[in-house]
């Protein structure tokens, strides 16, 4: 890991690095998967199956790429007691915490006596991605699948790449069937993102597209955007821990090392804290816990790309960099944890204490688990219901209201030099 020191005399060097080292922007990446997305469109079907026997190693023809209802029940069939108790449990949070932020219609009279409203409506055909990959993310087809079926989404399309047997995990497809899925594919990576957004034979294309993925699957998304409804962009996993020497470095190696486990290499974790006695207790932990850890190699990589343990002056300045680096997940791990947590503004999720890991968040608290990485968070907020909600406003006036408002109208007609506006409204006055 890279250790960042304030008595550093590349201090202002170091953190600069620390902050621009996202694979969201790779221009390599973009140019890559603009050739993928530019072949899904010109070929459809054809360029997936190409893909997918290139990626994934699975050869599919296109009447298999669609996941079928014998499928989905024999997934049900081997799912064992203890799975159906985790996703009955997490659904459960989730549904409920999701069932809170729903936005719903009002309406009310404006001055000149006109009814003005809004209304939300569920979109009717979304597109999400589950990243399969080193791991299948159960959690994730909960964590967006359900969203997207408390919203009212009556056609909900899941995308996932296979396995090199042209397989997709029993457990994945049995939390993603109970979450409401109503299609799946045994698709991956940006031509999944491709085929969502622009559509083949086999997928028709969906309003808006939900879902993390690695950094070819949100460069997509980012080139996609005005074909397509794009939720955020979330990418590969993030975490910063932001501490004080009361926090217990055995919990703060082991958060480090949870989210650099994915496996794309492109994990950012960083510890920001004033406390050198903790810094140097976190690398004893991580010595120490590290070859016990069955994906170690994935994090190794991580952590020797984009792992971060950094000494600021104060946790005041520990704030403000915290707020600079807009991380997906954010602990606070100091004896002020839930004032201070009132001064992050761009964390995607954040986590309060000593017994709050952002493991809780990745599988049962509630709130979603995709969220914004690679600093953008200062400008996206994490999934959340209201994004599968359409909204529309709704005005209403009658010929009286219409009378109040006629001066005003005219007058910014003749403003703005568009005469047939001014009689579009004063042509009814005189019908």
């Amino acid at each position: 890991m890279h250790l960042v020191r304030h008595t550093d005399a590349d201090y202002a060097d170091q953190l600069t690095r620390a902050a621009s080292s996202s694979s969201l922007f790779d221009s390599g990446i973009e140019e890559r998967t603009r050739g993928i997305l530019d072949a899904v469109r010109q070929r459809g079907d054809a360029a997936l199956l190409e893909f997918t026997e290139r990626f994934d190693g699975a050869t599919l023809t296109a009447d298999q790429l669609a996941v079928t209802a014998a499928d989905r029940m024999g997934a049900a069939l081997v799912a064992n007691a203890t799975l159906r108790s985790a996703v009955a449990e997490a659904h459960r949070n989730i549904a409920t915490f999701s069932k809170k932020s729903r936005r719903r219609g009002w309406s009310a009279t404006n001055s000149h006596g006109a009814t003005v409203a809004e209304k939300f409506d569920p979109f009717t055909r979304v597109g999400i991605y589950i990243p399969g990959g080193t791991a299948p993310l159960v959690s994730t087809a909960l964590m967006t699948i359900t969203l997207a079926k408390v919203a009212g989404c009556p056609e909900i399309v899941v995308c996932t790449p296979p396995g090199k047997d042209g397989s997709i995990n029993s457990a994945l497809l049995y939390a993603a069937g109970l979450a409401g899925a109503t299609e799946i594919y045994r698709v991956g990576g940006s031509q999944a993102i491709a085929a969502l957004a622009m559509g083949t034979s086999t997928i028709r294309r969906v309003q808006k597209i939900f879902g993390p993925g690695n950094a070819y699957v949100v460069a997509a998304k980012r080139l996609l955007f005005g074909h397509v409804a794009i939720d955020l962009l979330p990418g590969p996993s993030e975490v910063l821990v932001l501490a004080d020497e009361s926090a217990e470095p055995r919990f703060v190696a082991a958060d480090l090392l949870a989210q650099a486990e994915h496996g794309s290499g492109h994990e950012r974790v960083w510890l920001v804290t004033p406390s050198a006695k903790l810094i140097r207790g976190v690398q004893t932990e991580i010595k120490r816990q590290l070859p016990k850890l069955s994906r170690r190699a994935y994090i190794e990589k991580a952590l020797e790309a984009n792992g971060w343990l950094i000494q600021v002056k104060s946790l005041d300045e520990g704030t403000e960099l915290a707020n600079r680096l807009a991380p997906e997940h954010c602990e606070i791990l100091t004896r002020d944890a839930r004032e201070r947590s009132n001064r992050i503004l761009t964390a995607g999720a954040i986590f309060l204490g000593n017994h709050s890991p952002t493991v809780l968040g990745d599988y049962v608290a509630g709130p979603s688990h995709t969220l914004p990485t690679g600093g953008a968070g200062a400008s996206f907020a994490g999934l959340t219901v209201d994004q599968f909600q359409r909204r529309t406003s709704v005005t209403e006036y009658s010929k009286t209201a219409l009378k109040k408002a006629l001066k005003a109208v005219q007058t910014f007609a003749d403003l703005e030099g568009l005469d047939a506006h001014g009689r579009s409204a004063s042509i009814r006055l005189h019908a």
